[in-house]
């Protein structure tokens, strides 16, 4: 039996042991050795501190930070956890997108007929069929419209026929709630579709009040005009010294936009973008209306209907869209949700001739596969981030940050990220007035990622060293915002 002063003696030897081992194998900051991590030290205590401060508390978290020549991880803080990512999501569609359609992918919308032309005469059906251009506008269809002027179309017996069977007919992705559908973010999907300016918010209207005279009600607009919304307006024009209360939105199920409240004379217009219920007679719609502005008749019996180009048609007119390389800015600058989804189903209809959201979204787990990124932990319901039940870990994220650096097409998804401090909204856009600090300004370009109680961001950072550093960081069942402190992460990131 051993003495009290040997079990004292063996003890203190095996902590020796213990400590001596630990110093060289234990893992630390994702797996690296003590020796390993010994100069991002700071980083470790900095971003600790941030994620056990009071304001952090309840807030579910997953950081991770790489070495973005290395792709090693220098810092994780429950890296393998999945958690709600918001619009971070779009990293992933983004890349994917890039590399399954390529940079130089662009969409087309087409008006076809199968009917016989004669003495100006087009005796048959126009078929405007879309693939989902979210580029499309007013304008665009004008241009479609003079094609058939200038080709010596001054007439046709038939009817529009509206093909949008490029997608399926699911409109709304899972985690769209009722209470979204009004607004700009949440934009009903289809294969044709239509923009009002180059924000590019496909499927929805600029509705603008403006003053008139006191008592009565504000002028209420459309941009682009279309007879398949119903303006109900309920608005006053009120002396300039009270509040502008105006508000803008459709009612759910149905194509009415209720306009209501006071607009102070004297004041601005008011404007905002609201969602229109079926995209696709809408786009039809505007290029009825295009048809008569050139000069392009329609019977009085006419009718916008839904269908598709029957496989004989003959080609009338035809608009190419910008490529995908150069679409990737105000999708991601922006973060447009209506872009993210589009690309979902044209990667489905791409790789399974199917453009729905679960072809798309297999699409993208294939592709990661391929990319040597395992899945597991990925749960997606959409390619926007809408979705509450998305969940992502952090190191899913930062991987698929690291892969893209590799890949040809890098240069289009590098540069459509936003760019922290930078003002210019095609630069900065989502980062524009946050991060404005010399140490982070510009040296940040990163996807932001916000939803109710969830806030997100991942990008790249330049270090104060002159380090490449790629960083996830994603939360959720925040109280209040957490952009405040993934800031502070960030910049303590930046500090290395």
């Amino acid at each position: 039996m051993r003495t009290k002063k040997t079990s004292a003696r063996w003890s203190k030897w095996l902590l020796g042991v213990i400590l001596v081992m630990a110093s060289i194998t234990t893992p630390v900051a994702g797996g690296q050795t003590a020796a390993s991590v010994q100069s991002y030290k700071a980083l470790e205590v900095g971003i600790n501190q941030v994620i056990t401060s009071q304001r952090m508390r309840g807030t579910r978290s997953s950081v991770v930070v790489r070495d973005a020549q290395t792709n090693r991880i220098v810092y994780q803080y429950r890296g393998d956890q999945g958690v709600t990512p918001a619009s971070n999501v779009k990293v992933l569609t983004a890349t994917t997108a890039l590399e399954v359609l390529g940079k130089d992918y662009t969409f087309h919308t087409d008006v076809l007929t199968n009917g016989t032309i004669h003495n100006g005469v087009l005796d048959g059906h126009l078929y405007l069929r879309g693939t989902g251009d979210p580029t499309l506008l007013e304008a665009d269809l004008q241009g479609l419209a003079k094609q058939l002027r200038d080709a010596g179309i001054h007439s046709v017996t038939g009817h529009i026929v509206a093909d949008d069977t490029w997608f399926d007919t699911q409109r709304l992705s899972p985690g769209i709630y009722k209470s979204d559908e009004t607004h700009y973010f949440a934009a009903q999907i289809s294969a044709l579709t239509l923009s009002p300016n180059k924000d590019y918010d496909a499927g929805t209207t600029i509705v603008t009040a403006t003053p008139t005279k006191n008592g009565k009600p504000a002028a209420v607009t459309l941009t682009p005009h279309t007879n398949i919304v119903n303006v109900i307006n309920r608005t006053r024009t009120v002396p300039k010294n009270k509040a502008n209360t105006v508000t803008m939105r459709r009612q759910y199920g149905t194509n009415n936009i209720i306009v209501s409240g006071n607009l102070p004379v004297n004041s601005g217009s008011k404007r905002q973008w609201v969602t229109v219920a079926n995209p696709t007679a809408y786009t039809a719609d505007v290029f009825k209306r295009a048809l008569a502005k050139q000069g392009v008749t329609l019977r009085k019996e006419a009718r916008v209907t839904r269908g598709k180009t029957p496989t004989n048609a003959t080609m009338l007119a035809s608009k190419e869209s910008m490529s995908l390389y150069y679409l990737m800015m105000p999708f991601m600058k922006y973060s447009n949700n209506a872009h993210a989804e589009i690309l979902a189903k044209s990667m489905g209809r791409a790789v399974y001739n199917e453009g729905s959201w679960n072809a798309g979204l297999r699409v993208v787990r294939e592709t990661l596969e391929k990319d040597g990124i395992n899945p597991r932990g990925i749960y997606l319901e959409d390619g926007s981030g809408m979705s509450h039940k998305n969940k992502i870990p952090s190191e899913k994220l930062s991987e698929v940050l690291f892969a893209a650096q590799s890949k040809d097409w890098y240069h289009a998804f590098e540069r459509s990220l936003p760019v922290a401090g930078i003002n210019d909204r095609m630069l900065g856009g989502t980062l524009r007035n946050r991060l404005t600090n010399p140490l982070v300004k510009g040296k940040v370009i990163a996807k932001t990622g916000s939803l109710n109680r969830t806030d997100s961001l991942s990008g790249y950072v330049k270090t104060k060293s002159g380090k490449d550093l790629i960083f996830s960081i994603l939360t959720e069942n925040v109280n209040g915002s957490a952009r405040p402190d993934i800031d502070k992460m960030v910049q303590v990131i930046a500090a290395q």
